[in-house]
């Protein structure tokens, strides 16, 4: 079976250089690293991963929390965190969490029980001890999304964002605005006051019952939190804002079955540029997300904490762009 010193001796290179390469450390030239890559591939070379554990003290394994069912914009992001993670040579455990104080509890005792590297959150849970162990026990971790103090982070400015995207509503000449959000989770809660500041700022007055929160983010309490609106007898409004796409597009969908046009009769902007967004009927106006960079720099951020211990507790907001489709246009005058 090959080895790293075989591996080494035929590149000419000591077995330390090897190592950096498979272990993805820096200090190895591009020509040193493309050489060793594809010995490692024409042998057949296969790490030996209890090894390097002992060795390292290390599991090379990280955890993701993320919702039991997480929604389009997660899915792509946790796709691309994972691809990332997997370079680094760490493979995962998945930590499911619904929306109650029993999982949350559940996913703690699970975590305390397994040995993982580092901890990556896709999912904002509200049990500060879940937060209070992480403390403890020193362990990497990075939040994606959102944040939490003394975490690093990585996400956007999700209230100016959401009030970039009202304001979008605003002056296209758009005053009766509805909004559906949800006021689970943070991102939520920032995202409808960022609804809130782009109409006081514009000087239009608002009535709570022109705004429904639903309890998720999903299509299906899209659909909902637009019926709950006609319940209300809010009819007559130009323009919807949701706080994520698959709201939107549930919304839409009752739009639709109500006759009502988008954009000819109501204007409608989301949140995410989940990939559907482009495709759907009409395309959807929206809130973009880096998000091959968020998952990126939360792989990232990760590695390097728990290889070097740096970067643990810094804030990354990254840069957001209003993508304009076919769901908005100027009010009729």
């Amino acid at each position: 079976m090959v080895n790293i010193k075989d591996i080494a001796k035929q590149a000419g290179m000591s077995p330390s250089t090897v190592s950096r390469v498979i272990n993805g450390k820096k200090h190895v030239n591009s020509v040193k690293r493309k050489q060793i890559l594809k010995l490692i591939e024409e042998t057949g070379y296969v790490p030996n991963k209890a090894a390097r554990s002992m060795v390292l003290r290390r599991s090379f394994t990280v955890g993701i929390v993320i919702p039991d069912t997480f929604n389009m914009f997660q899915r792509q992001l946790f796709s691309i965190i994972e691809r990332h993670l997997d370079s680094f040579g760490y493979h995962t455990l998945f930590f499911f969490v619904t929306f109650d104080d029993q999982s949350e509890d559940a996913c703690l005792n699970r975590l305390k029980a397994e040995k993982v590297d580092g901890v990556i959150m896709l999912h904002e849970i509200k049990n500060p001890a879940f937060y209070d162990y992480i403390t403890a026990a020193a362990l990497p971790i990075v939040t994606a999304t959102f944040r939490y103090p003394g975490f690093s982070a990585i996400h956007v400015n999700e209230e100016q964002a959401s009030k970039d995207a009202v304001m979008h509503l605003i002056n296209l000449g758009h005053s009766r605005i509805l909004m559906i959000s949800g006021d689970g989770f943070t991102f939520g809660r920032q995202r409808a006051e960022g609804f809130f500041q782009a109409l006081t700022e514009a000087s239009i007055s608002w009535e709570e019952n022109r705004v429904v929160f639903v309890p998720h983010y999903t299509a299906e309490f899209g659909m909902y939190g637009m019926r709950e609106l006609f319940l209300r007898e809010q009819r007559n409004f130009t323009a919807l804002f949701a706080a994520t796409d698959e709201l939107a597009i549930g919304a839409i969908r009752v739009l639709n079955d109500e006759g009502i046009r988008v954009p000819q009769d109501v204007s409608v902007v989301g949140f995410d540029d989940i990939e559907i967004a482009e495709y759907m009927y009409p395309r959807l106006t929206t809130i973009s997300q880096p998000l091959s960079d968020m998952g990126e720099k939360t792989a990232l951020t990760l590695h390097r904490q728990i290889t070097g211990g740096k970067g643990g507790g810094k804030e990354q907001i990254l840069p957001y762009k209003l993508i304009i489709r076919e769901s908005t246009r100027a009010l009729a005058r």
